[in-house]
């Protein structure tokens, strides 16, 4: 089979990244032929406003880079990672006109929301869930607080929705979890074609063995993921157990800041994949504290691949990849003092914890391995093409 894989990479790469690279290399490895259409939010500094404005919408370049790549070589799908901001939806007309399928995982929630994450001014906002034109998110500038860069994407949204083109240009939406899938229902999007297909871990990192004594925090570090709510429960300890935290962002110099006024907490800023599963396997636990509606949650099915439970916030999809009492906790979302609780109850009942590791890598092994992921992944693929 022969894919075209499109996605828009960030400046800092995240999740999404690491996701998309894993699946392109599975693909290959299963002798598939993957070719990759990619643009670097980079670019954008060499760009006016205007023009990423007027890309975000459509745009005429990728348009006909798609067209000309399909008509090169015969390809069976096109499959999009992320076209935003530089690719533009302009992609599925040119996979259209060329007799091309199309799947469209969705990542984060950026075709219902402007600034894709259902969080504003510290707390989940769905003021723009649903509506045709996301007002909202104009009036608050949800989008790096610029009102004019928010125009623009609130623009791209309500175009291809008056167009259709989120309803007839893809035949089929992946969606991480069951959580994310039913918010684009409720938004409208058909149910019959999101289907659910999770992220994996490839290859697998094998099992650590929890007795570094720690607790670790792996992600961005901004406010949507929960760090004051992490380090306040920190603060409520007391320094009862260590504190790693790993990551990069906006709030580094909270992070900085706490190191120096809280007991036992350490920064270790970014690290290679492979120091942050081991720092993972030898964690007693992971902490993932978000407070947004997240699509997946890759770092804690990292932590169940290492056999470590995972303590997080009872919210979004995170919510259901963590099975509270068997893979590790749930805590109020932004409850710095139910967290510590958790925190607690964890340090006080080491067997249940043992018990849990167990679960976590079980968990791990019937969803979330390299094997699942491609049978499910063909699955897709092959009802797309009957369908043609």
């Amino acid at each position: 089979m022969r894919i075209l894989s499109v996605h828009n990479r960030y400046q800092i790469r995240g999740g999404e990244d690491e996701s998309r690279q894993a699946e392109e290399n599975l693909l290959r490895e299963k002798g598939h032929t993957v070719e990759v259409y990619e643009e670097h939010n980079d670019r954008i500094a060499q760009m006016s406003s205007l023009n990423v404005a007027s890309r975000t919408i459509w745009s005429r370049e990728s348009h006909d880079i798609v067209k000309q790549r399909l008509r090169k070589e015969t390809h069976d799908i096109i499959h999009v990672q992320n076209f935003f901001p530089l690719i533009s939806p302009s992609i599925y007309y040119a996979a259209k006109s060329e007799g091309v399928p199309v799947v469209q995982t969705l990542r984060n929630y950026r075709l219902l929301c402007p600034n894709a994450l259902f969080f504003r001014d510290g707390q989940v906002c769905e003021d723009c869930l649903g509506k045709f034109l996301p007002i909202p998110g104009i009036v608050h500038s949800c989008y790096r607080e610029n009102r004019a860069a928010t125009t623009a994407v609130a623009s791209m949204i309500t175009a291809h929705r008056a167009l259709g083109t989120w309803m007839k240009m893809v035949d089929v939406y992946i969606a991480l979890t069951e959580f994310a899938r039913q918010k684009f229902i409720s938004a409208g999007f058909p149910s019959e074609k999101i289907v659910v297909k999770p992220n994996f871990i490839h290859p697998d990192p094998g099992v650590g063995t929890g007795n570094g004594g720690y607790a670790l925090f792996v992600g961005r570090l901004s406010v949507e993921k929960g760090l004051d709510t992490l380090l306040t429960a920190w603060e409520k300890l007391g320094g009862k157990i260590p504190l790693k935290i790993v990551g990069d962002g906006p709030l580094a110099d909270k992070v900085k800041q706490a190191v120096t006024e809280l007991p036992r907490v350490e920064w270790l800023g970014r690290k290679p994949m492979s120091e942050v599963h081991y720092l993972m396997g030898e964690a007693k636990f992971l902490i993932f504290p978000s407070k947004w509606y997240e699509t997946f949650g890759r770092v804690a099915v990292e932590a169940f691949a290492k056999g470590t439970p995972v303590i997080a916030a009872n919210i979004g999809a995170i919510a259901e990849v963590v099975d509270s009492g068997r893979t590790g906790l749930h805590f109020q979302p932004g409850d710095a003092k139910d967290l510590a609780s958790k925190v607690e109850w964890a340090l006080t009942n080491p067997q249940k914890i043992a018990q849990m590791r167990q679960e976590a890598r079980k968990e791990f092994e019937t969803k979330y391995t390299a094997e699942t992921n491609y049978l499910r992944l063909m699955e897709i693929y092959q009802k797309v093409k009957s369908k043609k």
